[in-house]
């Protein structure tokens, strides 16, 4: 059997990966003897395996205006949408009903009453968001989270995302302790809405993209916290505000060692958080008396 050219299969020489295969190929980058199997399209000819994976270690991965890398696909987002079902679907078998659900032991123990995360239940605080009222509660719920969240994580990256998540969560949970009926209770993961909403905004207005569609939503949404009751608008606008301080941390921080002052300031903003929630423990413990 010969080659092109004339030449006989055995005279050319072998694939530098598979000795056995003889070929009259080479990598354009190394210039070693390649077979068919070994080699991938380059910008210019092609190129051997070893050669490719190591122009991508050398290439530097595209990054966001947040600092993080580009993700292919969110994964948060749906490991939080999972948590947020599969704890609403337990107060719905707690409770015998999807309808009725707050009727939960669960849901009891977790929704944010004021007084008694003042009277020491600090886990209230956080727990709250993911304490939903009925199906459309957290259907609606899901379904932003799904639309917001899958960007937002892109943006960010799992540990910003996480942080902000979070943060927009406690923010509003600390404008419901400060705000509202002490006696009144609130769940629902529409705080740390909020604050991917004021996340989205800050992101356009940094990329000077046109800010309408976001405006529209928010305004949309605002309407809609004014207008139904039963909504906790203290919790809104404080997941709201603090998703944007956080945000504006993430994407307006010094290029040089960015992720030192992303994350200085984000532990900064979550410190203060703490102190205003501790303040208001001890003024809601004080208007309760001794023994509540």
């Amino acid at each position: 059997m010969t080659a092109p050219y004339g030449q006989p299969i055995d005279a050319l020489p072998a694939c530098y990966r598979h000795p056995g295969r003889h070929t009259g190929l080479r990598c354009t980058r190394c210039d070693r003897p390649t077979c068919p199997e070994c080699l991938r399209d380059a910008a210019v000819g092609q190129q051997c395996v070893e050669c490719v994976n190591q122009g991508n270690r050398t290439t530097r991965a595209p990054v966001t205006v947040a600092g993080a890398r580009l993700a292919r696909r969110p994964v948060l987002v749906y490991l939080l949408i999972a948590a947020n079902v599969l704890l609403y679907a337990v107060t719905a078998v707690q409770a015998g009903s999807f309808a009725f659900n707050y009727d939960s032991p669960l849901f009891d123990e977790w929704v944010l009453w004021p007084n008694a995360a003042a009277g020491g239940q600090w886990w209230r605080v956080l727990t709250a968001g993911f304490m939903h009222i009925g199906f459309i509660h957290i259907a609606v719920n899901m379904l932003s989270l799904w639309m917001l969240g899958r960007d937002m994580e892109r943006v960010l990256g799992k540990i910003r995302f996480a942080a902000v998540y979070f943060l927009s969560l406690f923010g509003g949970s600390i404008g419901v302790m400060l705000f509202a009926d002490p006696n009144g209770p609130v769940a629902g993961a529409s705080t740390a809405l909020y604050g991917l909403m004021g996340c989205y905004l800050v992101a356009v207005l940094r990329l000077k993209l046109d800010p309408r569609p976001i405006l529209i939503t928010l305004a949309v949404n605002v309407f809609l916290t004014f207008s139904i009751s039963g909504i906790s608008i203290q919790g809104h606008f404080g997941g709201l505000v603090v998703g944007a301080i956080a945000m504006a941390a993430i994407v307006y921080a010094p290029q040089k060692n960015r992720a030192w002052w992303q994350g200085g300031v984000l532990a900064a903003l979550f410190v203060v958080l703490v102190l205003i929630y501790v303040t208001r423990v001890a003024q809601l413990a004080s208007a309760l008396g001794p023994g509540a």
